[in-house]
C-alpha cells in the first residue's frame, strides 16, 4: 500500500509539471504573436512640448554704456625725503598716516645745532670781510691823497728848478743850485712813482677784499640754505601717507619718510580696450572730455562721482594691450588715492536696437523667435553691445515677434514650446526696502562701525540707514554677505 501511494503521489507531480510547462508555453507564443504583429506597424510618437519664457522684441534708440574697472591716483604728489642727515628732535602733530597738513606748515625739524654753527661762522667771516674791504677802501683813499701831495712837491720843485735855471742864465746863480734843484725834482718825480704803486696796490688790496666779501656772502648763503635743510616743510595742502619717520631717529640725506598727496586733485586711471577707444574718438580722431560716472561700491551703498575724460597714455606699456584713460574727479567725497572704482562713459547712441538678456543669444549668433503655431524659429542678428548681463542687437525681419529670453541645449529651430509671458503691469515685485527686528540691526550696526576701510562719510550714510524703520535690501545683502551670514 505505501508503494502504491508513492507511485501515485509521482504521477500527480508529473502531471502538475506539464501542465505548469504548457500554461508556459502558450503564454510565451502569446507574446510572441503581439511582438511579430507590432513590428509590422509604425511607432506612434507623442512630441514633446518646452516650456519658455517669451518677451517681445521692442527696438528703439539705445545708449551703450562703456563700462572699465580703475584706480584712483592724485594729480599731485610729492615725495617727503630727509634734505639733510641727523637727528629727527621735533615732528609735527600731524605727522602721522592720514595726517592734513596745510601749505607751509612745518613738518619735521633735523637738529640744526651743527648747520646754525656753520652759519654763525660764515656770518662772522662775512663781517671780516666787510671790515677788509672797508680797510682797503680807506687805505685806497689816502694813497690818492699821498700821490695829489706827491704831485704838488713835484710842481713845487719843477718852478724851483726853473728859477734857478733862469738865475743862471742871467748870471746871478750858480750852476751847484741849479744842480740842487735838478735833484729834488728828480726826487719828487720818484715820488710820484712810488705813491702811484702804492694806490694801484691799494686798489689790487680794495678788488680782492671785495672778492673775498663775495665769497663770504655765497658761504653764508650756503651756510644758511643748510639751516634751513633741517626743516622740512609742506608745499601744498594734503594728506601724509607711507610715514615712516619717529622723533630721536637717526636719519640719512635723501631718506624717504613719507608722500604727500593733494586728496582734492584725484582722477582715475582705467584701461580700455583698441576697440572701445575707437568708439569714444570723435569725427577728428580725437578723444572727447566726455563725462565720465566712477562708483566706488561700499556694501550695496555706492558712492558716485562726476568726472571728465582728459586724456590718454602716450604710449602702450610692456605687455599691456588697449589704451590707459584718465579722467579728472570734479568732486572726490568718499574717494581715496588706491580705491578700485567702476568706470562708466557713455558712448554714442545707436537707433533701432533691441537690449536682450545675454542667454538669449547663442554661440552662433542666432535667437530664438516664436512663430504664430508657437514653433521656434532660429533667426541670425548682429551683435552690436554687450551691457553687462545684456546684449544690444539689431536684425531684419524681427518687428513685433515674440524671442526666448533663456536658451538651453534642448531649444532649436523648428521645436514646438509652451510660451510663458511676463506678468502683466502691476504685479507685486521684490520690495526694495525690508524691515529689521532689533538684533539684527544691532548686528549689521556693529559691523559697520568696526569696519576701518569705509570712508567716514560713507559709514555715516550706511548707520543713518540702518537707523531708519526701512532699509534697502540690497545693502543689506551685501553688509550680510561681508559678515558670512
Amino acid at each position: 500500500m505505501r508503494f502504491l501511494g508513492r507511485a501515485l503521489l509521482g504521477l500527480f507531480l508529473t502531471a502538475m509539471t506539464v501542465g505548469l510547462l504548457a500554461v508556459a508555453g502558450y503564454t510565451t507564443y502569446g507574446a510572441l504573436q503581439a511582438r511579430w504583429a507590432d513590428e509590422g506597424r509604425p511607432a506612434q510618437g507623442r512630441e514633446r512640448v518646452f516650456a519658455v519664457e517669451v518677451a517681445p522684441l521692442i527696438f528703439g534708440e539705445e545708449t551703450p554704456v562703456l563700462t572699465a574697472f580703475g584706480e584712483i591716483l592724485s594729480r599731485r604728489t610729492l615725495e617727503l625725503r630727509a634734505p639733510a642727515e641727523g637727528t629727527v628732535v621735533e615732528l609735527a602733530e600731524a605727522f602721522e598716516e592720514g595726517g592734513a597738513v596745510e601749505a607751509g606748515q612745518l613738518l619735521l625739524r633735523i637738529d640744526p645745532f651743527e648747520a646754525q654753527s656753520a652759519r654763525d661762522t660764515s656770518a662772522a667771516d662775512l663781517r671780516d670781510a666787510e671790515n677788509e674791504l672797508a680797510e682797503a677802501e680807506r687805505a685806497l683813499d689816502l694813497s690818492a691823497e699821498e700821490l695829489a701831495a706827491a704831485r704838488a712837491q713835484a710842481d713845487l720843485r719843477a718852478n724851483a728848478l726853473a728859477r734857478a735855471r733862469d738865475l743862471a742864465e742871467r748870471g746871478v746863480g750858480s750852476a751847484a743850485a741849479v744842480e740842487t734843484a735838478e735833484l729834488a725834482a728828480a726826487t719828487a718825480e720818484q715820488a710820484i712813482l712810488s705813491q702811484r704803486r702804492a694806490m694801484a696796490q691799494a686798489e689790487a688790496r680794495v678788488d680782492n677784499a671785495g672778492t673775498a666779501l663775495d665769497r663770504r656772502r655765497i658761504a653764508l648763503a650756503e651756510a644758511e640754505r643748510r639751516l634751513a635743510q633741517t626743516e622740512l616743510m609742506a608745499e601744498f595742502d594734503g594728506v601724509l601717507t607711507g610715514v615712516d619717520a619717529a622723533e630721536g631717529r637717526l636719519v640719512n640725506r635723501n631718506e624717504r619718510l613719507a608722500s604727500l598727496i593733494d586728496a582734492d586733485a584725484l582722477e582715475v586711471a582705467f584701461r580700455v580696450s583698441t576697440a572701445q577707444y575707437v568708439r569714444l574718438l570723435d569725427e577728428d580722431g580725437r578723444l572727447p572730455q566726455l563725462p565720465v560716472r566712477v562708483i566706488l561700491d561700499v556694501f550695496g551703498l555706492d558712492v558716485q562721482a562726476e568726472a571728465t575724460l582728459t586724456r590718454e597714455s602716450g604710449s602702450v606699456e610692456e605687455g599691456q594691450s588697449g589704451r590707459l584713460l584718465f579722467a579728472r574727479l570734479d568732486g572726490p567725497r568718499g574717494m581715496r588715492v588706491g580705491d578700485f572704482v567702476r568706470v562708466e562713459v557713455d558712448e554714442p547712441a545707436l537707433p533701432f536696437v533691441a537690449r536682450l538678456p545675454a542667454t538669449a543669444l547663442g554661440s552662433d549668433g542666432q535667437i530664438l523667435v516664436l512663430s504664430d503655431d508657437d514653433v521656434l524659429e532660429a533667426i541670425s542678428v548682429d551683435l552690436l553691445r554687450r551691457q553687462g548681463d545684456d546684449v544690444l542687437i539689431r536684425g531684419e525681419g524681427l518687428r513685433d515677434r515674440e524671442v526666448v529670453l533663456t536658451r538651453t541645449p534642448v531649444l532649436g529651430d523648428g521645436i514646438r514650446v509652451n510660451p510663458i509671458r511676463p506678468q502683466a503691469e502691476g504685479s507685486p515685485e521684490e520690495p526694495d526696502t525690508i524691515a529689521l527686528d532689533p538684533e539684527r540691526r544691532a548686528r549689521l550696526i556693529s559691523f559697520v562701525e568696526g569696519n576701518s576701510f569705509i570712508p567716514t562719510d560713507v559709514r555715516d550714510r550706511m548707520l543713518r540707514q540702518l537707523n531708519e524703520e526701512e532699509v534697502p535690501a540690497r545693502m543689506v545683502a551685501r553688509i550680510e554677505a561681508r559678515m558670512g551670514s
